[in-house]
C-alpha cells in the first residue's frame, strides 16, 4: 500500500498537470494523457500496469454515465431521438458488423465471432474525448445533443454485442431465438431497473432528513448500487445507469435543494474529471504489457500495428457512411427535421462532421481487458492479446488523428456558422431574462397588492423588480422580505420549468439560469 499509493498520488498531480497544458495548447486533454502514459510506460523502474477490468467497469463507468446523463438535455434527446437511436444502436451494429467481416478476411485466425467480438469493442465512440474535443469549437446544440445521447446509449449496445459474441465464442455456436430473447431483456430489464431505483432514491432524498454533505454522498452512491443490481439480474448495467440518472436528473428541482444542486455540481465534476484523466492515462501505461503479451504468441509488432491501422480505417470510414446514411434517411422521411444551414454544401458536410466525431476511450479498454484468459474448456482464448493491441491502437488513432483535427475540420468547413435570421444563443438568452423580469415583477404585485403601504421592504421589491436593478443593500432585509423573495425565486424556477417545455428554447439556458437562482438563494440565506 504504501508503494501504491505515491504512484497513484503522482498520477492525479499528473493528470491534473498535463490537463493545463493541455488547456494551454488548446487541445483536448485525453489526447495528451494518452500519449504521456505512453511515453511514461517505456521509463525503466516504474510498476508494471495491470488493469483489472471489474475495476474499469464498476468502479469507473457506474459514475462517468450517471454524469453524462444528468448533463445531457433529455428535450434534446427527445427531439433527436431518431438519429441519436440509429447511431447509438443501427450504427454500433454496422460498425461492428464491417469490422468482424474485414478481421475475418484479412486477419489470420479471425472467425466471424471472434471478428464481432473485436467489432464490439471497439465500435462506440467515447464522449468524454468528443466533449473534451468540441469544446474548443462552437457547435450548435442539436449537433451536441446528438452526440452527448448517442454516447449515452452505444456504451449499451455495443457491450451486449460483446456479450453475445464472447459466448459464441467460448460455444461455438449462436442461437439466434435465445439471443433476441437475451437483448430484450437485457434491454428492457436494465431500463427497468434503473427506473424503479431511481425513483426509489428520489424519495429517499425527499422523505430522509438529509442536507447537503448526505445528498451529495447518497448521488455517489447510487450509480453503482443501480449498475451492480442490474448485473445481478444479468440486465444492462450501463442502461440502469443511463435511464436512473436521467429520471433523477428531470426531478433535480422536487428532491434537491438549492445548496445540494450547488455543491454538488462542484463535487461531481471534480470526481468526473479525476476518473476520466486517471483511465486516459492508464490506457497509455498500459501498452508495454500488452505489446509483451504479443511478443509470447510470436504476433511480430509491425504486423499487429498493421492491423490495428486497417481496423481503425473501418471504424472511420463505416461511422461516416452510416452518418450520410442517416442524413439521406432523414432527407426522406423526416425532412422538416433536417437541420438549417445555410447552404446545401455545408449541410453535406454535417455527416462528415458526425462521422469524424468517433473517438475511441474508456468503454473499448474495458471491454477488451474483460475478455478471459481462457474458454470456459480451460484452452487459452483464442486471438486475446493481439484484440487488445488493435483495441489500444484504434483508441490512440482515433485520439489523436482524429482528435487533433476535428476542430479544424469544423472551423474550415464552416459548417455551423449560423444562419442569417436565426436567433443567436445570446438573443434567445435575453429573451429567456426579460420574459423573467417581467414574470416576477407581475407575480409580486399579484401576491402582495394588499400588503400595508409604507412597508420598507416591499416597496423595495417593487421598486428593484420594476427597474430591473438590483438593491445595494441588502442587509436591510427583514425576515419578511427574505420570506418574499424566497418565494420569488420559487416562482421563478416555475415560469423557468413552464418555458423550457417550448421545444425551440436551448435547455442550457434553462439551466444556466437555474442554477443562478440556487446561488441567489444560497446568498440570501447568508444576509
Amino acid at each position: 500500500m504504501h508503494t501504491i499509493l505515491p504512484f497513484l498520488l503522482l498520477m492525479i498531480a499528473s493528470v491534473v498537470l498535463l490537463e493545463m497544458w493541455a488547456a494551454k495548447l488548446k487541445i483536448a486533454y485525453p489526447i495528451l494523457l494518452v500519449v504521456a502514459g505512453l511515453l511514461v510506460s517505456f521509463i525503466p523502474g516504474l510498476p508494471a500496469v495491470k488493469i483489472d477490468p471489474d475495476l474499469i467497469f464498476f468502479i469507473f463507468l457506474p459514475p462517468l454515465l450517471f454524469e453524462a446523463s444528468w448533463s445531457i438535455s433529455f428535450k434534446e434527446m427527445k427531439k433527436w431521438w431518431r438519429i441519436i437511436g440509429s447511431f447509438a444502436f443501427l450504427v454500433v451494429f454496422f460498425t461492428a458488423l464491417s469490422v468482424a467481416v474485414v478481421a475475418n478476411r484479412y486477419i489470420p485466425g479471425f472467425s466471424i465471432a471472434l471478428g464481432f467480438l473485436l467489432g464490439g469493442i471497439v465500435a462506440p465512440p467515447d464522449a468524454v474525448s468528443t466533449g473534451a474535443i468540441t469544446k474548443f469549437v462552437k457547435i450548435p446544440k442539436s449537433t451536441s445533443a446528438i452526440l452527448e445521447g448517442e454516447s449515452l446509449l452505444n456504451d449499451a449496445s455495443s457491450l451486449i454485442i460483446f456479450r453475445f459474441a464472447l459466448v459464441a465464442v467460448g460455444t461455438g455456436q449462436f442461437i439466434w431465438h435465445e439471443a433476441a430473447m437475451s437483448f430484450f431483456w437485457m434491454v428492457i430489464g436494465g431500463t427497468g431497473i434503473g427506473l424503479l431505483l431511481a425513483w426509489i432514491f428520489v424519495q429517499a432524498h425527499k422523505r430522509l432528513p438529509t442536507d447537503a454533505s448526505s445528498d451529495i454522498a447518497l448521488t455517489l452512491i447510487e450509480p453503482y448500487f443501480m449498475y451492480w443490481v442490474a448485473e445481478q439480474f444479468h440486465c444492462s448495467g450501463v442502461l440502469a445507469v443511463v435511464s436512473g440518472g436521467l429520471f433523477m436528473s428531470a426531478k433535480r428541482l422536487v428532491f434537491l435543494n438549492s445548496a445540494s444542486r450547488i455543491q454538488g455540481f462542484s463535487v461531481w465534476e471534480s470526481f468526473v474529471f479525476i476518473l476520466n484523466g486517471t483511465v486516459f492515462l492508464v490506457i497509455g501505461l498500459a501498452l508495454p504489457g500488452i505489446v509483451e503479451g504479443l511478443r509470447e504468441k510470436g504476433i511480430p509488432l509491425g504486423t499487429a500495428i498493421g492491423y490495428g491501422v486497417l481496423v481503425t480505417l473501418v471504424l472511420i470510414i463505416s461511422r461516416v457512411i452510416s452518418a450520410y446514411a442517416a442524413l439521406a434517411a432523414t432527407y426522406i422521411f423526416r425532412p422538416a427535421v433536417v437541420p438549417t444551414i445555410a447552404s446545401r454544401r455545408r449541410t453535406m458536410l454535417v455527416p462528415l462532421v458526425l462521422g469524424w466525431c468517433g473517438m475511441r476511450g474508456v468503454v473499448s479498454l474495458a471491454a477488451a481487458l474483460a475478455i478471459p484468459a481462457t474458454l470456459a474448456n480451460g484452452t487459452e482464448f483464442p486471438q486475446r492479446n493481439l484484440i487488445l493491441f488493435v483495441t489500444f491502437i484504434a483508441i490512440l488513432l482515433t485520439l489523436v488523428i482524429q482528435g487533433l483535427t476535428l476542430p479544424a475540420l469544423i472551423n474550415r468547413s464552416r459548417v455551423f456558422e449560423q444562419v442569417p435570421g436565426q436567433a443567436s444563443h445570446e438573443t434567445t438568452r435575453q429573451q429567456m431574462k426579460k420574459g423573467l423580469k417581467e414574470h416576477v415583477y407581475h407575480s409580486l404585485k399579484r401576491k402582495h397588492e394588499n400588503d400595508p403601504q409604507g412597508h420598507a421592504g416591499m416597496e423595495k421589491f417593487l421598486k428593484i423588480w420594476e427597474e430591473r436593478a438590483k438593491a445595494t443593500d441588502e442587509t436591510l432585509m427583514s425576515e419578511k422580505t427574505k420570506t418574499v423573495f424566497v418565494e420569488l425565486l420559487a416562482a421563478q424556477r416555475e415560469y423557468l420549468v413552464e418555458l423550457n417545455r417550448d421545444p425551440k428554447i436551448d435547455e442550457e439556458i434553462i439551466r444556466q439560469q437555474l442554477y443562478q437562482i440556487d446561488l441567489e438563494e444560497e446568498r440570501l440565506k447568508r444576509i
